[in-house]
């Protein structure tokens, strides 16, 4: 099975000004990219070869595999939870499920954010439902993924690797989480909270 680079919902303009058309070119066209065809170089000829790549992030023992398929999965859910249109707010069972676990949506975003201004080093802060739907945030190191967690299935996900930011924000993590806030498109998240509950 040969993975693919998926392709975006919209432009590689669309999410200016949080995110430009060159951080995009960068950490879509060339990163995730990267990733994509390191892993297609590394599976043939293994176990992994006629896998998904759902399935190889769940079974990769820890090393190359798994962390250019983790890399894949994490960047594709990450760039694919993104819309042009502005400002929208979780609505209807999503936003009832964010107010009983965090208090507010304002409290779930300080609680996200907090959590990806402190990641040490490289890695993603998570939405998580576990499987009754209770809500929390998760940070992982590096190209580690909820996805590996059976209890846990994300929701959606904030890269924290500087790649993520350097060229818009440069070292000013917490600005860059601020602004993603505005370019979520809280309907796909509600789809994936939806199949969980």
């Amino acid at each position: 099975m040969t993975h693919e680079l998926p392709k975006l919902p919209y432009a590689l303009d669309a999410l200016q000004p949080h995110l430009s058309r060159e951080t995009l070119e960068y950490h879509y066209g060339k990163h995730h990219k990267a990733y994509v065809d390191k892993l297609n170089e590394l599976i043939p000829g293994t176990r992994y070869a006629d896998m998904t790549l759902e399935q190889i992030v769940r079974a990769a023992e820890p090393g190359a595999i798994f962390n250019n398929a983790a890399q894949v999965w994490n960047h594709t859910f990450y760039f694919l939870a993104f819309a042009p249109e502005k400002g929208s707010r979780p609505e209807d069972a999503l936003a009832a499920a964010i107010d009983r676990d965090f208090g507010s949506f304002d409290a779930m975003k300080e609680a996200m954010s907090k959590a990806g201004v402190g990641q040490f080093g490289s890695g993603w802060v998570w939405l998580v439902a576990d499987k009754s739907g209770k809500l929390e945030v998760v940070a992982t190191p590096n190209a580690a993924t909820p996805l590996t967690d059976t209890g846990k299935t994300p929701l959606f996900t904030l890269d924290v690797w500087e790649h993520a930011y350097y060229i818009d924000y440069r070292n000013r993590r917490a600005d860059y989480l601020t602004a993603m806030w505005e370019i979520i498109d809280w309907q796909i998240v509600a789809k994936r909270f939806a199949e969980v509950v």
